[in-house]
C-alpha cells in the first residue's frame, strides 16, 4: 500500500518556525545593543544602527515577501499592516522603529507557532499502524513479505495480536478480531472459518489463516488512508479571530495616517500613526489568551492539538456524534432475560455464567459480570467444548448446558423464541429443553442524556446527528434513550465524511468519535474531537482530544473556548481601542513614531496581561 508522504513539507515547516523564533530573539538582541551603542559607549550614530540594519535585513526581506504575497491576494489583515508600519519606517530612515515593529510581529508568531505545534501527523500515524509485512503459506513455508506483494487467493497467517493486512476470508482457526475502531460494531467479532475478516482489525487470541480476498491497496483500511488524504488536503475553510478583525482595523488605520499626512504635510505623522497602529494586541494578546486556554484545558485532561478549535467551538451549531464509544460505552452488558416455563431469570444466568468463564467468547466478559452484580456464585463446569459454529457446552451442577445462537437451535424450539431486536442474544438450553434468552446492548453513558438535552439551550447548538457505522435498528435502540431524533446508521467512513463536508460549507460543526472510521469526519469538520485514547489514528485527525472519556470533559472544552475567545476579544478590541486614541493623538501630531513605538508597547503590555487570565480556571466549566 503507498500513499503520498504526508511529511514532506515538514522540514520547511521546521525551518520556517525555527526562523522565525531566531528573528524574534535576533531583534530583540539587535535593539538592545543599538541602544547600548548609542547611548551607553556614545557611538557614532552610523555605527550603533548596523545591529538595526542586520535584523531589518534578516528579518525585514521576508516579511516584505509576505506583504507582496498578500496584496496579490488581496489580504490586508493585521499582518499587512504591520509590514507597511515596517517598511514605512525604513523609507523614513527610522531604523529603530522598524526593529521594534519586527520584534513585535515575529514574537506573535513564535508564540502562535508555539501553540499550533503538533507532535506528528494523521497520515503518519495511519502508516505506521499499518502492517508493512504479512506471513504467507506456500504449501508447509511460511515467509514474511511485503504487504504490497500479497496476491488475491494467497494463504496469510495472522498471528495474535496482529493486525490484518488485507480484507480476505478464515480458511482455518477459531477466534475473535477487534474490528470496533473500524466499523463502528462495539462487540469483538468471532471469526470461524468461512468468516470475513477486514484489514486493520485486530486479532486478538488465536492465530487464524485467511484467504486474501482483495490486494492490500484495495483493502478496507488502505480506502480508510485514501479518503482520509482526500479529507487533509481539503480542510474546511476557517478565518482566523485576528484575520476577521485586522480585516476592517487595516483600512481604518491608514486612512487616519493618511489624513494625518495630507492636512499636516508631515510624512512623520503618516509613520507615526502606522506606528501605535500596528495591531499587536492581534498579533500578542490572542496567542497568548490560546496558550493559556490550552494550558487549563490541559489540566483538565483536555489535550488542544489546533488551536483553532478554541476560537471555533463557542459557534458551533452542527453536533455530529459517533454511536460505539462515544454515546456508548462500546461495551456489551445484559440488559435483558427471556426465561421459559420452568426457569428463572437467576437460574438462566448462573448457568450461563458458570460455563462462560471457560470461554473466550465475546459475550462472556458481559456475562460474568452481570453474574458478579447479582452476586450469584458460580460453579465448576465439566466437559467444556466449544466447536467452531456449535456454541459452548458443558455440565454445569450435573445438568447439561448450552449456550449458543438462535439459528444453532432445532426449528421447535426457535419457533418458541420472540422476534429479534436491537442488540446481540445468545440461547441457553438445559438438558436439551429451551430455558432462556439472553439479551445484550451497548450500554448508553449515564451523562449522554442530560448532555445532549442540555447544548441547544447552553451552547445553541441547533442540530444534533449520531453518524454511526453499526446497524440501523442499534442506533435507533440508542437515540431513542438519550434524545437525539436525527440518525444515520450503517456508514462507511467515505459516507460520514461526505455528509460532515455537506454541512460544514454551509454551518459551524462538530465531530465527535472514537476509531479510525471516524477520522477522515473529524478532519471535515470545523472542531473534531477525539474521545478517549483509544485510536492513536483519531488523536492525529482530532482538534483536541478528551483523554478522559466523559462527556463533561466535551462541555468543559466548549467553556474553555468560549471564555478563550471572550478574553481574547477584550484583550485584542480593549487594544485596538487604545490604539485608535493613539492613532488620532499621532495623526495631530502630539505623539513622534519613537514615541508611538512606545506607546504600542504599554498598549501591548495591558493587553498581554489581561490576556493572561485565560489560564486561570473561571466559574464552573460544566452546567449540565
Amino acid at each position: 500500500m503507498t500513499s503520498e508522504n504526508p511529511g514532506k513539507y515538514a522540514s520547511l515547516d521546521r525551518i520556517q518556525h525555527s526562523w522565525t523564533r531566531f528573528t524574534a530573539v535576533l531583534s530583540f538582541a539587535a535593539i538592545i545593543l543599538h541602544l547600548l551603542l548609542r547611548y551607553l559607549f556614545n557611538y557614532k550614530a552610523t555605527f550603533s544602527f548596523i545591529p538595526l540594519l542586520v535584523i531589518i535585513i534578516a528579518g525585514g526581506l521576508p516579511l516584505l515577501y509576505d506583504l507582496i504575497s498578500q496584496i496579490r491576494k488581496r489580504q490586508f489583515g493585521a499582518d499587512f499592516l504591520a509590514g507597511l508600519s515596517i517598511i514605512t519606517a525604513i523609507l523614513m530612515g527610522e531604523l529603530l522603529v522598524a526593529a521594534i515593529i519586527i520584534l513585535m510581529l515575529s514574537g506573535g508568531q513564535a508564540l502562535e507557532e508555539f501553540a499550533t505545534r503538533r507532535a506528528s501527523s494523521t497520515l503518519s500515524a495511519l502508516a505506521h499502524r499499518m502492517p508493512s509485512a504479512a506471513h504467507r503459506i506456500s504449501g508447509d513455508v511460511t515467509a514474511d513479505i511485503r504487504v504490497n506483494e500479497i496476491r488475491i487467493g494467497d494463504r496469510l497467517i495472522v498471528f495474535p495480536h496482529e493486525i490484518c493486512p488485507v480484507d480476505g476470508t478464515v480458511e482455518s482457526g477459531t477466534g475473535t478480531m477487534d474490528e470496533s475502531f473500524l466499523t463502528g460494531e462495539p462487540f469483538r467479532i468471532r471469526k470461524t472459518s468461512g468468516s470475513q475478516v477486514i484489514s486493520g482489525a485486530l486479532n486478538e487470541d488465536t492465530a487464524l489463516t485467511i484467504i486474501a480476498d482483495k490486494l492490500a491497496v484495495d483493502s478496507r483500511y488502505a480506502r480508510i488512508m485514501q479518503v482520509m488524504h482526500k479529507a487533509e488536503e481539503n480542510p474546511p475553510a476557517i478565518r482566523r479571530l485576528a484575520d476577521r478583525l485586522g480585516a476592517f482595523y487595516t483600512p481604518i488605520a491608514i486612512l487616519i495616517a493618511l489624513t494625518g499626512w495630507l492636512l499636516s504635510g508631515q510624512s512623520e505623522r503618516f509613520l507615526a500613526v502606522l506606528v501605535i497602529a500596528t495591531p499587536c494586541p492581534l498579533l500578542l494578546a490572542i496567542p497568548i489568551s490560546i496558550i493559556g486556554s490550552i494550558s487549563l484545558a490541559a489540566k483538565r485532561g483536555i489535550v488542544i492539538k489546533k488551536p483553532v478549535v478554541l476560537e471555533q467551538v463557542g459557534n458551533i451549531r452542527t453536533m455530529f456524534f459517533d454511536k460505539t464509544g462515544t454515546l456508548t460505552h462500546g461495551e456489551p452488558v445484559v440488559t435483558e432475560i427471556v426465561t421459559f416455563p420452568g426457569t428463572n431469570a437467576e437460574d438462566i444466568l448462573k448457568f450461563s455464567a458458570s460455563l462462560e468463564q471457560y470461554s473466550k467468547h465475546p459475550l462472556a466478559g458481559a456475562l460474568l459480570k452481570a453474574a458478579r452484580e447479582k452476586h450469584i456464585s458460580l460453579q465448576s463446569a465439566e466437559s467444556v467444548s466449544e466447536k467452531p459454529g456449535a456454541g459452548l457446552r458443558g455440565q454445569v451442577a450435573g445438568r447439561r448446558v448450552l449456550v449458543t445462537g438462535r439459528k444453532k437451535i432445532n426449528s421447535e424450539s426457535a419457533a418458541l423464541l420472540p422476534s429479534t431486536v436491537s442488540g446481540m442474544e445468545c440461547v441457553v438450553v438445559l438438558d436439551d429443553q429451551l430455558a432462556g434468552l439472553i439479551r445484550f446492548h451497548d450500554r448508553p453513558r449515564k451523562e449522554s442524556k442530560p448532555f445532549i438535552k442540555h447544548l441547544r439551550p447552553k451552547h445553541q447548538v441547533e442540530d444534533l446527528i449520531i453518524l454511526s457505522g453499526d446497524r440501523d435498528i442499534e442506533v435507533q435502540h440508542l437515540a431513542e434513550i438519550v434524545g437525539i431524533k436525527d440518525v444515520r446508521a450503517s456508514l462507511t467512513p467515505e459516507q460520514k465524511l461526505n455528509i460532515v463536508r455537506d454541512r460544514t460549507a454551509t454551518t459551524p460543526t462538530l465531530f465527535l468519535g472514537d476509531g479510525i472510521n471516524d477520522a477522515p469526519a473529524m478532519l471535515a469538520a470545523t472542531v473534531g474531537i477525539a474521545f478517549g485514547q483509544n485510536s492513536d489514528i483519531t488523536a492525529e485527525a482530532a482538534g483536541a482530544v478528551i483523554m478522559e472519556p466523559t462527556l463533561g470533559k466535551v462541555d468543559e472544552l466548549l467553556h474553555i473556548g468560549k471564555r478563550m475567545r471572550r478574553i481574547a476579544l477584550e484583550s485584542a478590541v480593549g487594544g485596538m481601542v487604545l490604539s485608535a486614541a493613539g492613532m488620532f493623538l499621532a495623526a495631530f501630531g502630539f505623539l513622534p513614531p519613537i514615541a508611538g513605538a512606545i506607546g504600542q508597547e504599554i498598549i501591548d503590555l495591558l493587553a498581554v496581561l489581561n490576556a493572561l487570565r485565560a489560564s486561570f480556571p473561571g466559574k464552573e466549566l460544566q452546567d449540565f
